[in-house]
């Protein structure tokens, strides 16, 4: 499993879904002022609304991939994007009005770490949020899961990964010191031009089923291939797959 990929092929994996998910991530945090850090930037799609709505000069971001970071830096330009950890970021306490991270939080190696530097990042009365796929709630990835186990019955599920159901969220926010709680639940959905539009990029060894797909062999990549176009009914032509995604905001 790796996240040290070129932006284009991210874009095309889990891309689609995050550009539709930023805005309505926004209006659930109910920002209302900048400054504004991304935590877990990937290429930029969340940097870039929070830069539409409050500037580039009002907006920070980091990740851990450089090329995402570099990504992140063109497609933002002017926001202050940096190579850095979400479980020790580079600002001073208090530095915020408001900390977001989209997509990230299940495969941060110290969620508690990372839930406390953006408590500390965050200035009195500020925001802090956070989303991630529901459980269940994103096909594609379901989908592919599915297919798996019909040959391996061990094979590993993006399900058990932890941050997937709310209430994990909640006493994460919680443990954390946030106020005020709150949850809500975002749906998305990502059009592909054909099955390969969407087989492709599995290939780009990104997240849990891209890692997991590069360490099997032909012939159970060619039979997974297969099945979970068996499961989405054969697709032709175009067709589009939905994504539920779980959020979580406290005050400071």
């Amino acid at each position: 499993m790796t996240f040290a990929v070129a932006a284009s092929a991210y874009d095309r994996f889990i891309g689609r879904y995050s550009r539709e998910l930023a805005p309505r991530f926004l209006d659930f945090a109910k920002l209302t002022a900048g400054p504004v850090l991304d935590v877990g930037c990937g290429p930029g799609a969340l940097t870039a609304a929070l830069a539409e709505r409050f500037g580039p000069e009002k907006v920070a971001a980091v990740d851990l991939s450089e090329p995402f970071v570099a990504a992140c830096r063109a497609r933002v330009p002017g926001a202050d994007v940096r190579l850095a950890s979400a479980e020790a970021l580079p600002f001073a306490d208090r530095s915020f009005e408001a900390a977001l991270s989209q997509l990230v939080l299940s495969f941060v190696k110290d969620p508690e770490r990372m839930a406390a530097e953006l408590h500390r990042v965050v200035r009195r009365d500020g925001t802090a949020a956070a989303c991630m796929f529901e459980a269940d709630g994103f096909a594609l990835v379901r989908t592919f899961w599915k297919a798996a186990t019909r040959a391996d019955p061990k094979a590993p599920d993006d399900a058990r990964l932890p941050f997937r159901r709310t209430p994990e969220l909640v006493a994460l926010w919680e443990r954390a010191g946030f106020r005020d709680v709150a949850t809500g639940v975002i749906d998305v959905e990502a059009r592909y031009a054909d099955f390969d539009d969407l087989w492709a990029p599995f290939a780009f060894g990104i997240g849990p089923t891209g890692g997991y797909l590069a360490a099997q062999p032909e012939d159970r990549r060619a039979a997974l291939r297969d099945a979970c176009f068996e499961l989405l009914g054969a697709p032709t032509g175009p067709f589009s797959l939905p994504a539920r995604v779980i959020a979580v905001r406290g005050r400071v």
